[in-house]
């Protein structure tokens, strides 16, 4: 499997109304210095309807400033839309971030 097929098998397992960061992704996939080829291969996801990638965050849970399906406010409202709630572009990983385990969906 590719880097960028790793990244998204990873990336459809994350539950709807919790995110991940690029980070986690990158850890959690084997990789734990590649969190910017982790954005790079989002940016270029082919399939956004069966990827979920409004559902990755920076680490400090900053949406995407360049969301490559639409910007920051198309995942804004993605992120909406699962009762996830953004404030001034900024998810609250407190309450939003996912544990990475494919079989929680806490």
């Amino acid at each position: 499997m590719t880097f960028d097929e790793c990244v998204y098998e990873y990336v459809k397992t994350v539950p709807r109304g919790k995110v991940v960061t690029y980070g986690m992704i990158a850890h959690a996939i084997g990789r734990p210095r590649a969190s910017r080829q982790v954005g790079n291969a989002l940016h270029r996801n082919p399939t956004p309807v069966v990827v979920p990638c409004h559902r990755v965050v920076s680490r400090e849970g900053r949406l995407a400033p360049a969301f490559a399906f639409g910007g920051i406010g198309v995942q804004a409202e993605l992120l909406r839309s699962e009762s996830v709630e953004v404030v001034n572009g900024y998810v609250d990983l407190n309450i939003y971030l996912w544990d990475g385990n494919p079989h929680s969906h806490k």
